[in-house]
């Protein structure tokens, strides 16, 4: 039987045998249809021998597994190890021929779990933990298992890439002898197609385009599971011998957790990958494990209305095939984990500049850091497997702003220009001046619908922002777009094999978010940008400091079973917080801009504490003085709000919150203030935990408004919301669940109907 998992808290099985069979390119031919919630097509894997083909000839060396070797080690959304990223973007003018691929007309074979097989499975593809093993038995089929979940399958086939034309090319080094030479033509074909030259990637996506759409020349035997896809030829036993090119028939399922049916902030139906909690295999059947690095090439066919983002070097401009339809094509040819693939569909409007356009410069003092690193790699070469690498190209050495795009739904067109636009450049510019030439040649940004369970997601060539860092200004958006742009370098060009090292992608990114920040905001000093870094470092540190003091010993243990240095093990093999950490944060405290916080929160609990001493006899009297007096703080906070920061806003709320008790008037002072209703998401989520805590009852529609529009951030105040066992909070908390609920993201759906009920 197969395992039987939680995706919300298990770790998921990684089923492909890639130490047997490694997928090396995916041409993906879909349709979606939004009525249905379905995407459907086709898609055609092309394969190498795996790692432990390659060392041995025998059929018993080639023997049939399965599982992956790596089965059941830990897997989320894996970080990317590979290289950086192609050449200059290149428009696709769609010269392929665009195929319709339709299984409409077939006879449905489903089970009751909606999976499809051939005429033979009743007969005999075993379950994962059944399946032979050839090194003990010899002669048995090799079973071919590809990760896949919450997906209708409808066909395998094997593909006749001898059948294209031209394609005679890459059968000049063929063996062809006895009857089996057929066979060995078509993996000989596909294995001089998989290893041409990197200088030589527009030729290699032709002929992957035309071998895709080459006839089949025999359904495979498969078989679906849970996590899983199973597929043989009969009498097949060594992966060597295994089809090279096959073609995959299937359907998404509505309930799918790798997309997301929801609908945008104008009501238009739209459709978007998770990236959690289980990849890409309920999107198409693919290979997990990180070892597993492959390009695609995807066309999307879908009604004129929408527009088609995706992880793609080229600017994809839509073809029109007929009358209210549309085909997008995209292609990647940097060799890349599969849950790294991105696609979203909707009614997106394209947010483009004014006539005029931004003016980028870059400050001296940090634009020479690494001005030298890229003159080493063009003199010297990249350690990584072939492929056209920017590193190599000149030219995009010195590209400071790479070709980006902008897309929202029509109803924050006005706020993303006023916004993101600007932004931008400014922050590619300045991540070019601390690393060097970008991984990627070009850049989507959207802002997805509200349920989107992050402020920020990146994937090759396009970005995720949540609509939350749209508010309050520039910073919140501009501090989480620099650390999107830097998971191009860590994260994506280069990562963790799992999440066991998650630290690698998430801590660089977090530290080079306040480093190009710094940079972006031009006109500031040295000085200054020193303590603006310090005042964030000083917030993390009071996060892990609550996390440290709320975890298990064995959760704070970044990585297991490695003592090499004491440094080492002290940073990543020990739980609590290391020394060296200890002694930094002291000095954090002593922070010009902490300061300037630790003397405001001295005054508001002074306040606090004349307001709460007042006696009913005295509270007429005194409400006289009072409102002189805060008329007075008012004033004087107004002066003062100029020179308060965002992050010292967060830092001054968070040191409130420790307070047992605010009297109403100081929550009302506070308020006006600071005009807290009108700060960023990050101010504003403190701000209601304050009104939460203290039962401020007249501004709990903003509690209501911040569950509604930033479910990318409010989750704990569902728990906020509960724990006081205040009845009026409790129903606040079922009124926005159950607003939001169908909408809402699946796994933060869970975690607040856990709160709740």
């Amino acid at each position: 039987m197969e395992t039987k998992l939680d995706p919300a808290k298990d770790d998921l099985p990684l089923m492909a045998n890639t130490r047997h069979m490694l997928v090396k390119h995916y041409v993906l031919d879909l349709d979606v249809d939004f009525k249905s919630q379905v995407i459907e097509g086709t898609i055609v894997l092309f394969f190498e021998p795996g790692s432990r083909c390659k060392k041995g000839g025998s059929a018993g060396e080639g023997a049939c597994l399965s599982q992956s070797d790596e089965t059941f080690k830990i897997r989320a959304s894996e970080p990317c190890h590979s290289p950086v990223t192609n050449l200059s973007a290149r428009s696709s003018k769609t010269g392929y021929n665009d195929f319709s691929v339709c299984a409409k007309g077939e006879k449905d074979t489903s089970d009751k779990n909606g999976n499809h097989s051939n005429g033979e499975q009743a007969s005999g593809i075993s379950s994962s933990k059944n399946c032979c093993d050839i090194e003990t038995h010899g002669s048995e089929d090799f079973l071919l298992v590809l990760d896949c979940c919450d997906l209708s399958v409808l066909k395998v086939e094997e593909v006749d890439v001898a059948a294209v034309p031209g394609i005679e090319k890459f059968t000049r080094s063929a063996k062809l002898t006895d009857a089996e030479e057929l066979r060995n033509l078509r993996n000989q074909i596909v294995h001089e197609l998989v290893t041409l030259p990197a200088d030589h990637w527009r030729e290699q996506l032709y002929y992957y385009t035309y071998c895709s759409q080459a006839p089949g020349c025999g359904e495979l035997l498969f078989s679906t599971g849970t996590w899983s896809l199973e597929i043989r030829k009969a009498e097949v036993q060594a992966p060597r011998d295994f089809p090279h090119a096959i073609r995959i028939w299937y359907k998404t399922k509505p309930e799918g957790r790798s997309v997301t049916w929801t609908t945008d902030q104008s009501g238009r139906p739209c459709v978007y990958t998770m990236g959690s909690p289980i990849n890409n295999r309920a999107l198409f059947p693919c290979q997990e494990p990180p070892v597993a690095m492959s390009t695609w090439q995807t066309t999307v066919r879908t009604a004129s209305s929408f527009v088609v983002l995706m992880s793609g070097e080229n600017s994809a401009e839509p073809a029109q095939l007929q009358e209210g339809l549309l085909s997008w094509y995209y292609y990647v040819t940097m060799p890349m984990p599969a849950s790294t693939f991105t696609i979203a569909v909707g009614c997106w409007t394209e947010v483009k500049q004014e006539s005029h356009t931004a003016d980028v410069q870059i400050n001296n003092e940090f634009s020479s850091l690494f001005s030298r690193a890229d003159l080493r790699l063009i003199k010297g070469s990249c350690g990584h497997v072939a492929y056209p690498c920017r590193f190599q190209n000149p030219a995009a050495s010195s590209q400071l702003v790479i070709p980006h795009r902008v897309f929202a739904p029509w109803c924050l067109k006005d706020r993303c220009a006023e916004i993101l636009l600007e932004l931008i450049p400014q922050c590619l510019s300045a991540a070019h001046a601390i690393l060097g030439t970008h991984p990627f040649s070009r850049i989507d940004v959207l802002i997805v619908p509200s349920n989107f369970s992050s402020l920020g997601m990146a994937s090759p060539h396009i970005i995720f922002l949540s609509q939350s860092v749209l508010t309050g200004g520039s910073h919140l958006c501009g501090t989480r777009l620099c650390h999107e742009i830097a998971h191009a370098w860590f994260g994506l060009a280069i990562g963790a094999r799992d999440w066991t090292e998650e630290w690698i992608s998430e801590g660089f990114a977090t530290y080079l978010e306040d480093v190009f920040w710094a940079v972006a905001q031009q006109q500031l000093p040295h000085d200054e940008a020193r303590e603006q870094q310090e005042l964030k470092a000083l917030l993390r540190w009071r996060r892990l400091r609550d996390e440290v003091q709320n975890s298990k010993e064995e959760l704070q243990v970044l990585r297991y079973g490695l003592s090499v240095e004491n440094i080492i093990g002290a940073w990543l093999d020990t739980s609590g917080i290391p020394k060296p950490l200890l002694e930094e944060c002291q000095s954090w405290d002593q922070c010009r801009l902490v300061q300037q916080v630790n003397d405001e929160v001295t005054k508001w609990i002074q306040a606090n504490q004349r307001a709460r001493k007042r006696t009913k006899r005295k509270r007429r009297q005194d409400e006289v003085a009072f409102r002189k007096l805060a008329g007075l703080s008012v004033t004087l906070k107004i002066f003062q709000l100029e020179q308060l920061l965002p992050d010292q806003l967060v830092l001054l709320l968070e040191s409130l919150l420790e307070e047992k008790m605010l009297c109403l008037r100081i929550l009302q002072c506070l308020e006006k203030t600071y005009h807290l209703d009108e700060q960023d998401a990050e101010v504003r989520h403190r701000w209601c935990e304050l009104v939460v805590k203290h039962k401020y009852t007249t501004r709990y529609a903003e509690v209501e408004k911040f569950l509604k529009e930033d479910q990318a951030m409010g989750v704990y105040l569902y728990g906020e919301l509960m724990v006081n066992e205040d009845a009026k909070q409790q129903e606040l908390a079922y009124k926005c669940f159950a607003a939001t609920q169908k909408q809402m993201d699946v796994s933060s759906a869970k975690v607040v109907a856990e709160m709740l009920f």
